[in-house]
């Protein structure tokens, strides 16, 4: 009964917070003008600058925030139980996440389109551009390791979902075509797309799956080559591509068809618990502990770490680059910033509830593992070995969580919080009579489609950030977006590479990356929120309910740094095979401390005194084109 209402009071919650207070942040604090200018028109280029409908902009939006993100990190976090990571989706999606993504989103609206990094040096002081962009350069680099990483592993664990990843790609692209070539509408042909992705997940699941391990003759893991590895590589190389071709060919309408396909999946889920909830099939409270106790010796502490392991679905400094980076290039009134910005956010949050209960009360519900290769595997139950019955409840999710282990989390691999929640979102569809086999296809291929929209939006976002720094410090030829990608990717790629230890090979470091990207990117939802806080107190506006939120994204990641880099046990500075990740930790809070001792500096004359206007536009660009992706369906 617990899984049910907690499913069905968190989307009634959501539904209520975006009518009350993210209309108050809408219309009582940033004052959404339909008639003002914006970025997608004024700088109109069909490239980057595209006036898009607020249905097309909000799938792109939705689709590049969520990534892995609400999936992981819930995933990980109800390793310290089930309530504490229940409580920070919920509190922090409406009052903290939400409003960092929407008021990012306005802010950079409001300044032709310009990344928040860049407005940071008007807003704050001229310095704090350029910190602002080297601790973006520093995020975006550990995101496209980290994500790169995830699908790699979904596509080498799960080679069922390769087809249905790839197959919306060249589909996007007639789309595309067709929408802004021959003025066609977006919905249908996105529909069709849809029915076909569909189609491609049962093919893959019972004809077709793509196992490179077995192709190749290679391990999952382990000495290169390996399968994840040889995944990542390809990965980064279509990012290469996709971050510079215009958003109407590939992004938008890819991105469309996956919003159909992620809410799809998503409404299968949530519909799928709510049933198993009812039929007390999901037993949440018998499944996990709400605040799991006796945890093992190497288990971070839950404060601070719970902030920074549930990013996405919470709070994440990632979604500032996606709102400043390329929503507000798209969106076509400040009307529908509320829906594209705020509404996302509260979306994701619903993601994140329905993987905690996957990972919690969906796994209880009984183990599986994986038996045979090529398009003859299957799924079987795990049985206990003294009683030969199904492991459920308790028992499934302590074996999954190697919660009674001395050593539970170091051997708590990624490939096994990602297998958690495939898992116990499988058994939720089951309920609905969907096989086990379909039901993990299904949801395998949820979370490869949502890190893939979020690792190319990623990469051209990367490429924004280096340009813009190339310009700032006069290094010409990486101003080149070719130039700039190609740095993204190989910067990324080396990252990806870091091992867990020799033995493991390259490709098997995602535990020791994920509280670096948790941290990283905590730290950059503070600093984002610093720069919404000035916007509102240089126009004598409220900035109490950012500020308090501003705090805590401050303080917490750079707590949960420094116990990363100075922990006795398990400290990075007492580690020879760690110092990479140091050093990483302290030019990340040297160029934090530098930006909030600029912020001190100017508060005080900040207050009714407005930024320096933005420079004359020379010339105002003609539209291009009489129709745009989205723009005129």
């Amino acid at each position: 009964m617990a899984t049910l209402l907690i499913a069905a009071g968190a989307f009634i919650g959501y539904i209520i917070a975006y009518h009350t207070y993210g209309k108050w942040l809408s219309q009582k604090i940033f004052n959404v003008d339909a008639d003002a200018e914006v970025p997608s028109k004024q700088l109109r280029d069909d490239v980057d600058f595209v006036p898009t409908k607020k249905e097309v902009i909000f799938g792109h939006h939705f689709t590049s925030i969520a990534g892995t993100g609400p999936i992981v990190g819930p995933a990980i976090a109800v390793f310290w139980g089930w309530l504490p990571a229940l409580v920070w989706v919920l509190v922090g999606s409406i009052f903290v996440g939400a409003v960092h993504d929407f008021g990012a989103l306005m802010v950079s609206l409001r300044n032709r389109g310009q990344t928040v990094g860049e407005v940071a040096g008007r807003l704050i002081a001229p310095r704090t551009r350029i910190l602002f962009l080297l601790i973006l350069l520093l995020a975006l680099t550990v995101v496209l390791a980290i994500f790169g990483l995830v699908i790699a592993i979904i596509f080498a664990k799960y080679p069922e979902t390769v087809i249905p990843v790839w197959i919306t790609m060249p589909i996007a692209l007639v789309i595309g075509v067709m929408v802004y070539k021959e003025n066609a509408t977006l919905l249908v042909p996105s529909l069709v797309a849809l029915a076909i992705v569909y189609a491609s997940i049962y093919m893959g699941a019972y004809y077709w799956p793509v196992d490179i391990s077995a192709l190749f003759g290679i391990k999952l893991m382990g000495p290169f080559p390996n399968a994840v590895i040889l995944w990542t590589f390809v990965l980064l190389a279509y990012c290469a591509v996709a971050s510079v071709l215009p958003v109407w060919l590939l992004l938008q309408p890819r991105d469309f068809i996956n919003s159909h396909q992620l809410v799809l999946a998503l409404g299968l889920l949530l519909i799928g618990a709510l049933v198993a909830g009812a039929t007390g099939k999901a037993d949440l409270v018998g499944s996990a502990p709400a605040i799991a106790s006796n945890l093992p010796a190497d288990a971070p502490p839950i404060w601070p770490f719970l902030f920074i392991t549930i990013a996405c679905g919470a709070c994440s400094g990632f979604h500032c680059l996606v709102s400043s980076g390329t929503s507000s290039k798209q969106v076509e009134s400040e009307m529908d910033a509320q829906y594209v910005g705020y509404g996302a956010m509260l979306l994701e949050g619903g993601l994140a509830i329905i993987v905690i209960l996957a990972c919690c009360a969906g796994v209880g519900m009984g183990d599986f593992s994986r038996v045979g290769t090529g398009a003859a595997y299957n799924y079987k139950p795990v049985k206990d070995a003294t009683t030969g019955t199904q492991l459920t409840g308790v028992d499934a999710w302590e074996t999954r969580y190697n919660a009674k282990a001395a050593n539970g989390w170091e051997n708590f691999k990624l490939e096994n919080k990602i297998g958690a929640f495939i898992l116990g979102g499988a058994n939720f569809l089951n309920t609905l009579n969907i096989p086990m086999k379909l039901g993990i296809s299904i949801i395998a291929v949820l979370v490869a489609s949502f890190a893939a929209t979020t690792l190319d939006t990623a990469t051209r976002l990367q490429r924004y950030v280096i340009q813009e720094l190339a310009a700032t410090i006069h290094i010409k030829p990486l101003t080149n977006k070719y130039a700039a990608t190609g740095l993204a990717v190989f910067l990324g790629g080396m990252v990806a590479m870091l091992p867990k230890n020799a033995a493991a090979g390259p490709g098997s470091g995602g535990l020791i990356l994920w509280p670096l990207f948790g941290a990283t990117n905590q730290l950059l939802a503070g600093l984002a929120f610093m720069v919404i806080v000035f916007y509102l107190r240089r126009r004598n506006k409220p900035f109490i309910f950012a500020l308090v939120p501003m705090i805590v994204m401050l303080i917490m990641p750079a707590w949960a740094m420094l116990w990363n880099m100075f922990n006795g046990k398990t400290g990075w500075a007492y580690s020879t095979s760690e110092w990479h990740l140091f050093l990483f930790g302290i030019a990340v809070l040297g160029l934090q401390a530098w930006m909030m001792v600029e912020g001190l500096i100017v508060w005080s004359r900040s207050k009714g005194h407005l930024e320096e206007p933005l420079p004359e536009l020379s010339t105002i660009r003609p539209a291009v084109a009489t129709s745009s992706a989205g723009g005129s369906n």
